[in-house]
């Protein structure tokens, strides 16, 4: 009888452990899914919906709130308004910036429930000031997407860039490259692809 009751015990304390490791596991993938649902949610806007940026040019000290979308379509003025921030500064020209990357942007900045605006790195630039980039950094500089308006290195005071690069990786929408010296994270809306 003794030996019976020892053994109902120890199936009872393997069957808690079962059940332990199970809820212990799930509880864990559960929070590691937590930025996926995050950044899901943060694609899931309604076409009346308003959306917008606040933008800061870190070279020029320059700020933009951009409303950039509103009722069911992309608002031209908003637009202009990231454009203008996003232009190169060197040779004082704007690109129409992609409203794909804008839209980007935007969904990072919510997956990451950003409460400052985004710091402009690196933005648009001319084929000249990408040959002047290219001749002073090597080929680190060279970006057909950056000179075609398709692309952006970012960061979000007060968000750990290594936060950024994961929300932007789970988007699964384009480039995205993590630089943790110049603390700053590129997105582009080309292939995807990371590093």
């Amino acid at each position: 009888m003794s030996e019976t009751c020892e053994i109902q015990e120890h199936s009872l304390i393997s069957s808690d452990r079962r059940q332990f490791l199970k809820t212990a596991a799930l509880a864990a993938v559960t929070a590691a899914s937590a930025p996926t649902r995050r950044v899901m949610a943060a694609l899931q806007d309604t076409p009346g919906d308003r959306k917008a940026l606040s933008l800061y040019h870190v070279h020029t000290d320059e700020q933009a709130y951009a409303i950039y979308w509103q009722n069911g379509q992309y608002n031209p003025k908003g637009l202009y308004h990231v454009d203008y921030i996003l232009r190169d500064v060197q040779a004082n020209e704007l690109m129409p910036i992609d409203p794909r990357l804008v839209d980007l942007i935007h969904a990072i900045t919510n997956a990451v429930d950003a409460k400052r605006p985004v710091h402009v790195i690196s933005w648009y630039r001319t084929p000249q000031t990408e040959k002047i980039l290219r001749n002073t950094q090597g080929d680190r500089a060279r970006s057909r997407l950056h000179m075609s308006g398709r692309a952006v290195d970012i960061r979000i005071p007060g968000i750990p860039t290594l936060d950024l690069h994961q929300a932007a990786v789970e988007l699964n929408a384009g480039g995205v490259g993590y630089y943790p010296v110049a603390d700053s994270v590129h997105i582009d809306i080309g292939r995807v692809r990371y590093w």
